[in-house]
């Protein structure tokens, strides 16, 4: 006798698709990370790592607690209503890099704290802080921005000298001998103006 013929397997209704396996492919490249700039206050939690890392590194730069620097000026500096902005960027939803600008004077927009976390630095990140930062400053309707930087930051110095900012001291002096901080400038167009 036979066996009576048997219907096709079906998956359960209530089991999952198993999706497709890809296998792994020898130098295929990862895809690149989402990233996106968000504006904050200081007091967001996802500044503080940032801070506290920058303040570390100036502190074993310069040889003395940098802490109480950072946190010289008023947080309220940097928002919009005093003429300041913080932004962080965002790489697949984590701060990566971050900076700021305050109010100089009517005309001028100071950056500050400029910084890439050290698991990402040497990737292009702070260029991308720099020019976001200078975009919204022209949105805010500065024509010019104003920085300093310290005499023990090359990279610092380097990123500023590549992104078009004119140095308002002796770039062939020794920045020792200098000591202090390293001030640039640069003009830029004020897109209020443009649009008023």
């Amino acid at each position: 006798m036979t066996a009576p013929a048997q219907a096709p397997a079906t998956p359960h209704p209530a089991a999952p698709a198993q999706a497709p396996t890809t296998p792994h492919i020898a130098g295929a490249a990862a895809l690149p990370p989402v990233r996106s700039f968000v504006r904050v206050e200081v007091a967001d939690p996802r500044v503080r790592p940032l801070l506290r890392e920058l303040g570390d590194e100036y502190s074993a730069r310069y040889g003395k607690d940098a802490h109480s620097e950072l946190a010289r000026y008023p947080d309220q500096e940097f928002t919009p209503p005093h003429g300041g902005l913080l932004v962080l960027l965002l790489e697949d939803g984590e701060a990566v890099a971050g900076g700021a600008f305050r109010r100089y004077d009517e005309a001028t927009a100071e950056l500050k704290r400029i910084w890439t976390h050290s698991a990402h630095r040497r990737r292009g990140l702070a260029r991308l802080v720099v020019a976001e930062l200078e975009r919204e400053a022209a949105t805010a309707g500065y024509r010019r921005i104003y920085l300093t930087t310290g005499h023990r930051q090359p990279e610092a110095r380097n990123l500023y000298l590549v992104t078009g900012y004119t140095p308002l001291f002796d770039t062939e002096a020794d920045p020792e001998a200098i000591g202090g901080p390293l001030p640039f400038e640069k003009r830029i167009a004020s897109t209020r103006e443009a649009t008023a």
